[in-house]
């Protein structure tokens, strides 16, 4: 099944319980998790325009509220990047959701509408910048005029907001998809994938929807460079995924080797190596801080040797020169 970045979340969050872990661990609102979170349904969400039909990414859920059947309205919006008028957009949404519950009839007993709340949930790699109130959105205004601007807010889930520290407690799928977003190690990843096989022991439906989802966001990330085939479970995605790594390792080790080789016949046999160590050490972690460049330039064939063979386990430039100053 193929999934590209931007239907990605659509697809996790078609779950219910995906929709039940990231209001318990990313909404803070004892009312909302006190609330009965079996009687989760999803909703239509046909009623968008005509000029809107083609979006493929708003999500819409309702839940039952008390003894009643009244509903509480989750309305899901999914941003890969920032979008200035983002409020704006949320706001439309919500009235031509308002608009298809009072022609299907589905409003309160009294005539009222149900609560919504807007969500939106942020997986790009930039800081989220825009306003989240469209009130914002409109300069102040002389007089009267002020006090008919509307005001129509959405609540942020920005995954940039949570270190991998303040994830790794949470038994939370919503926790553990965010800590697959941010990078991590070949390690890390595995762990993960086996942490989610003893949760989803019995949900063989979530156990393939996640595996397909992460073969899909696996095979995005440039750093790995691996294909994989398709999979319809964790625990033969994670030894698929070991197997890969093991590959891709003793390619990255080789290919660091020839290089060193070549480059030392040409120049010398130490500056090779230390032209071939910047390379990989650029490769895995980014720019070179220039002490760690120093360290290099003085060190001998043996020091190089070691820090080559030492790289595939490091975790940062840390675990091979100590403190670096960046």
């Amino acid at each position: 099944m193929s999934l590209d970045h931007d239907s990605s979340y659509k697809y996790l969050f078609s779950a219910p319980e995906m929709v039940r872990d990231l209001i318990m661990g990313f909404v803070p609102d004892e009312w909302l998790h006190s609330l009965d979170y079996a009687t989760l349904e999803r909703v239509d969400g046909s009623y968008i325009t005509e000029d809107f039909k083609s979006r493929a990414d708003d999500i819409v859920w309702r839940i039952k509220v008390g003894g009643e059947w009244a509903y509480l309205y989750l309305l899901i919006e999914f941003q890969s990047t920032v979008d200035k008028y983002m409020a704006l957009r949320m706001m439309v949404y919500q009235g031509l959701l308002y608009q298809d519950l009072i022609k299907q009839g589905l409003v309160l007993s009294d005539g009222r509408l149900p609560p919504v709340l807007p969500i939106v949930l942020y997986n790009g790699s930039q800081r989220w910048t825009a306003v989240r109130d469209v009130f914002d959105l409109i300069p102040p205004v002389p007089g009267l005029v002020e006090q008919f601007k509307p005001r129509a807010k959405y609540l942020l889930v920005d995954e940039n907001d949570y270190p991998d520290s303040e994830l790794a407690p949470l038994n939370n799928l919503v926790a553990a998809v965010f800590r697959f977003e941010h990078p991590v190690s070949s390690e890390k990843i595995e762990e993960l994938i086996a942490l989610l096989e003893v949760w989803l022991v019995d949900q063989s439906g979530l156990r393939r929807m996640i595996a397909r989802w992460l073969r899909a966001t696996l095979m995005r990330k440039p750093e790995y460079r691996i294909l994989l085939p398709e999979v319809d479970d964790l625990q033969e995605l994670r030894i698929m995924l070991s197997e890969r790594m093991k590959e891709w390792a003793h390619q990255y080790r080789a290919e660091g080797e020839a290089i060193g080789e070549a480059i030392g016949e040409a120049r010398g046999e130490v500056r090779g190596e230390a032209l071939a160590l910047q390379k990989q050490l650029t490769r895995r972690f980014g720019v070179i801080p220039a002490d760690v460049l120093e360290k290099i330039s003085a060190a001998t064939v043996e020091q190089i040797d070691g820090w080559l063979y030492q790289i595939l386990d490091a975790k940062s430039l840390n675990d091979l020169f100590g403190p670096t100053t960046h």
